[in-house]
């Protein structure tokens, strides 16, 4: 059912509202980020010819705690960012869904037909589509919109800024034709559903649902279809979190990618089971020097690490909930250590490129920076940092030693993907 919720015009914002919402999805209200609706207004005017609007907004995400659990069924920490796809929409009556971004060509899919074309994998077409196609499976109202968009999630950062565009979308849907009924999972499953079979890019449910429900969460994936989601509670404003991009190409790296899911399912196998979230942590601790031998080294290390770290993400949210700050951040260092000494995701073994372990090395050395790891999928890519916001500086050595273009200084997100309550 179409919403008959009242239109807003950027001549009746609220700017209170708007201040309101900036300092809540921005962290700050700053004029920049103020700037974002007025021209994301105009540019709606002048290519849709209407000045009647909404506007929705969905973050990036960071992975706090939880490195390369997930395709095993094992539990993520993760969070939204204050990083977002920025739209401005209007309806319309034909079934027509078109996007236009600045600087990008107008995308233009019909609700009626979400067909799976070969030559649109890849693109943000087919992402469109992909979400429509499941929203139609699953029963759920679609109908045609007009948006302009614009984003401030980094590409190549390992924020997801594919999730985000996926998530807008969805949310689109949901508000616009479905009541805003739809839970945040099937907002994420439609996201992951659009990636993996319309864009051609496998990927767990992680990034969607990071994206989707907001705020900081431990997602247990041991249930792929159900996850089960516990939200943390997080309070430590006094750091300041960086993810930092240290250089690299991802694009010879599948084999190192594959890898890792591949072994530790080598090692499941040993135990009867598939996955590795089948097996107990008794039962792993009890019978893991049955299997010496049978794997390899690298094998068992990265089950070792798949088992000691779904307890590091159980008990970095115990950390966050009862606001022991040190204990997280303790948490966070003996994940990263894991990734590097057991997962084993710190460079290629096959390449020459070690500038993220290289990273991860000059970081520490960074006085007020406490805690840094892996972010992502390593290899080659992005680190997490966490520094004290009273410390003076770490901006500074931070841009000398990687380049500004390279630093994204971040805040949580507490909404997910949402539509934005800035009219009168």
């Amino acid at each position: 059912m179409l919403s008959k919720e009242k239109i807003m015009t950027f001549d009746n914002i609220d700017n209170e509202k708007l201040r309101a919402v900036c300092n809540d999805i921005y962290g700050v209200c700053q004029r920049e980020q103020t700037d974002r609706f007025e021209e994301l207004f105009k540019m709606h005017k002048d290519v849709f010819n209407t000045s009647d609007v909404e506007f929705y907004s969905s973050p990036g995400r960071i992975e706090i705690v939880g490195n390369h659990t997930d395709h095993n069924g094992g539990k993520v920490l993760c969070a939204a960012i204050n990083v977002d796809t920025l739209a401005s929409v209007s309806t319309r009556s034909d079934g027509i869904i078109e996007v236009k971004s600045k600087g990008y060509p107008m995308l233009r899919v019909d609700v009626s037909k979400p067909d799976f074309s070969v030559s649109e994998i890849g693109t943000s077409t087919a992402l469109i589509k992909g979400v429509v196609d499941y929203f139609k499976r699953s029963n759920k109202n679609v109908g045609g919109f007009s948006a302009c968009m614009t984003s401030s999630v980094p590409k190549g950062a390992g924020v997801s800024s594919s999730s985000s565009f996926e998530l807008a979308i969805a949310e689109i849907l949901n508000v616009m034709y479905n009541d805003s009924e739809l839970s945040a999972v099937f907002k994420a499953k439609a996201s992951q559903y659009a990636e993996n079979t319309f864009f051609g890019k496998p990927c767990g449910l992680m990034d969607q649902s990071a994206i989707a429900l907001g705020g900081v969460n431990l997602i247990d994936f041991a249930d792929f279809d159900n996850p089960v989601i516990e939200k943390a509670h997080w309070a430590f404003d006094d750091l300041d979190i960086y993810v930092i991009a240290t250089g690299g190409d991802h694009s010879d790296l599948t084999d190192d990618y594959a890898a890792i899911p591949h072994e530790m399912k080598e090692v499941a196998a040993c135990f009867g089971a598939k996955l590795l979230h089948e097996i107990s942590p008794e039962k792993w601790n009890r019978d893991k020097q049955n299997i010496v031998g049978k794997v390899s080294e690298r094998a068992y290390l990265r089950a070792e690490h798949f088992f000691e770290e779904n307890e590091r993400v159980e008990n970095a949210v115990k950390a966050i909930d009862s606001k022991d700050e040190q204990a997280f951040l303790d948490i966070v260092n003996e994940s990263g250590l894991s990734s590097r000494y057991k997962l084993q995701n710190t460079y290629s073994p096959a390449g020459k490129n070690h500038n993220l372990e290289n990273a991860l090395d000059r970081v520490v050395k960074i006085e007020g920076v406490v805690a840094s790891r892996v972010h992502g999928g390593g290899f080659a890519g992005t680190i997490l940092v966490f520094a004290d916001k009273k410390a003076s500086g770490v901006d500074g050595a931070l841009n000398v030693m990687f380049g500004d273009e390279n630093v994204f200084k971040l805040a949580i997100r507490q909404s997910g993907a949402t539509k934005l309550n800035i009219g009168e």
